[in-house]
């Protein structure tokens, strides 16, 4: 099994399914996530598709979409 760490080249996260938001923007600005086979989640720059991924575990992510869900991240948009 494939060892990943926190900012391994996501290239070489094998078989990784990358998805990006269909709100993402055209210009290829997003960001791309990948469930990967041991369950956890891999986080990309769509702009550099080798470039570092980040892992987080599901309860992370679940974490961070139900605070986006609620707008605790929105003051970063300002």
């Amino acid at each position: 099994m494939q060892q990943t760490y926190n900012g391994i080249p996501a290239g070489s996260l094998r078989g990784a399914v990358w998805r990006k938001s269909e709100l993402s923007n055209p210009s290829g600005n997003c960001v791309e996530v990948a469930r990967l086979p041991d369950g956890e989640i891999a986080v990309r720059n769509s702009r550099h598709p080798n470039g570092p991924a980040l892992i987080y575990t599901p309860a992370e992510m679940t974490a961070f979409v139900r605070g986006a869900k609620l707008g605790e991240f929105d003051h970063l948009l300002d």
